[in-house]
């Protein structure tokens, strides 16, 4: 543990002047006193690190030290190619680049931890996208990748989910967010954190303003509470089913991010099962017509009465035919 501590200090040193040794302590998790005993544990081994007292000061590396040895360990250097599909890097034109950089990681690696990434990026894909994913609209994210780069404001024309107007809106981006498939942009608007679907971008402007953001925030930080927001939101509409057991994994895989908890026996017999799902509106239970008299809906009320009002325009549409 000690020697990939020294070797992280002397890898954050070569790119940094001089850097505090409260802020080395901070991103390697020890104090300072740990800090300054490593750094003279690295002279001793002949590192020409040195440490500036003061109000500027903090701990560099005299000029023109560098060090070849990548400083990865044979699991760091697996994590490095265990691949997501490129979907997202070719979205932002990156996936020609994407390949390159592997390339050049893995000309840089130790021989000894070679054989063991080449064979982690052969036998580890992630890929991020769902199933059956409905096509999206055509979007230049290329464009609007670009565009957040350059720390800019942006005029956007959005269509909210439940809207077919457009709207426009002047917004300081923080940056884009890839997340199941679907791209989102993150971005204040009139100071306040907004996350826009980027496949109901209908324009995007580029604006000579340079963005607003709120002081000493990134985008992870307003990722993370947008999710947190858009995860604490009204629980919806519970809805009571139940269902074949020979039809459960058919069921959970189609509509299983909508359960509660899991399927229970109902009763005292094997055929069927009981389970709670929530959907955002009493409408959406209409999602369960696909799966037939093998999905039963059993309150509340007002959504058995949608699945027959729902039945009974089907009736209808297919009966006149």
């Amino acid at each position: 543990m000690k020697f990939d501590r020294l070797l992280s200090i002397v890898l954050l040193l070569q790119h940094r002047d001089l850097v505090p040794a409260k802020e080395l302590a901070e991103r390697l998790e020890v104090s300072r006193r740990t800090i300054y005993r490593d750094v003279e544990a690295l002279s001793a081994a002949g590192v020409p690190v040195y440490a500036e007292r003061g109000k500027d000061g903090g701990i560099g590396l005299l000029a023109g030290f560098r060090t070849d040895v990548t400083g990865l360990t044979t699991d760091e250097a697996r994590a490095l190619f265990v691949l997501a599909s490129q979907s997202a890097h070719a979205a932002l034109g990156l996936d020609h680049a994407l390949g390159s950089a592997l390339r050049k990681v893995m000309a840089a690696l130790p021989a000894p931890h070679r054989p063991a990434a080449e064979l982690t990026s052969r036998r580890i894909l992630v890929d991020p996208d769902r199933w059956h994913a409905a096509p999206s609209p055509e979007t230049d994210v290329e464009a609007l990748y670009a565009a957040v780069l350059t720390d800019r404001r942006l005029r956007v024309r959005y269509r909210h989910g439940d809207q077919t107007a457009l709207r426009t809106y002047t917004v300081d981006p923080y940056g884009l967010v890839a997340k199941a498939g679907t791209w989102y942009l993150v971005a204040d608007r009139e100071g306040r954190p907004r996350l826009l679907r980027i496949d109901r971008l209908a324009r995007v402007i580029l604006l000579e303003a340079e963005a607003r953001r709120r002081p000493g925030l990134e985008l992870a930080h307003v990722w993370h509470d947008l999710r947190r927001e858009v995860e604490d939101r009204g629980i919806g509409v519970r809805i009571t089913v139940r269902l074949r057991r020979e039809r459960l994994d058919r069921v959970t895989r189609i509509a299983g991010s909508h359960f509660t908890g899991p399927p229970v026996r109902e009763g005292g017999t094997d055929e069927w099962l009981r389970v709670e799902l929530v959907y955002p509106v009493v409408e959406a239970v209409r999602h369960l017509l696909q799966f037939g008299t093998d999905v039963e809906v059993v309150g509340p009320p007002e959504a058995r009465t949608e699945m027959a009002r729902a039945v009974s325009e089907l009736a209808g549409l297919y009966g006149a035919a």
